[in-house]
């Protein structure tokens, strides 16, 4: 029994290879065009223009934070104990905001990089379905550990990109 589930594992596999021999494929190096895509570039300098003012904000409570820090610890001494307190209180609650501020931040700059990111796979995907019918590709693949360059589609793709091509 073990024996013809083997041979037929065999006859499987070489019929796939057969199959596969004529068979065009490519792949592509997704990083490669999240590093090189125009589209990218724009989406991450918009975010940063968006996000400027708001991480501007961020970096002034840091600096006054540090102020207050220092402020409290070189005069801790020579403080009344209900002005350090209240000095340590103010404090206490502007780092509260200040990390609230903060993990809102993150959060919704990660949102944003998420979306332009499904954007971006979107035109992606669209360009590759194109080059495929186009091309006659019988698979492309997105992810591989290694792409040889004889099936490495990648720069065909950026090429596409960059001519806005998949936009419709």
């Amino acid at each position: 029994m073990l024996k013809k589930f083997i041979f037929a594992g065999f006859v499987l596999l070489s019929f796939s290879a057969g199959a596969l021999a004529d068979s065009k494929i490519g792949a592509i190096n997704i990083q490669k065009i999240l590093a090189d895509a125009p589209q990218a570039a724009r989406a991450k300098k918009k975010i940063e223009k968006d996000f400027e003012p708001r991480d501007q904000e961020l970096q002034r409570i840091a600096k006054q934070l540090k102020t207050m820090q220092e402020n409290i610890d070189k005069n801790a001494v020579t403080m009344a104990e209900t002005e350090r307190r209240t000095k340590e209180r103010e404090f206490g609650d502007l780092n509260r905001e200040f990390q609230r501020k903060q993990r809102e931040f993150r959060e919704d700059l990660s949102q944003r990089q998420n979306e332009e990111m499904a954007t971006i796979f979107e035109r992606v995907n669209k360009i590759v379905k194109q080059l495929a019918e186009a091309e006659k590709y019988d698979i492309i693949f997105q992810e591989a550990a290694y792409i040889n360059p004889r099936i490495d589609i990648t720069d065909k793709v950026l090429k596409a990109l960059g001519d806005g091509v998949g936009t419709k």
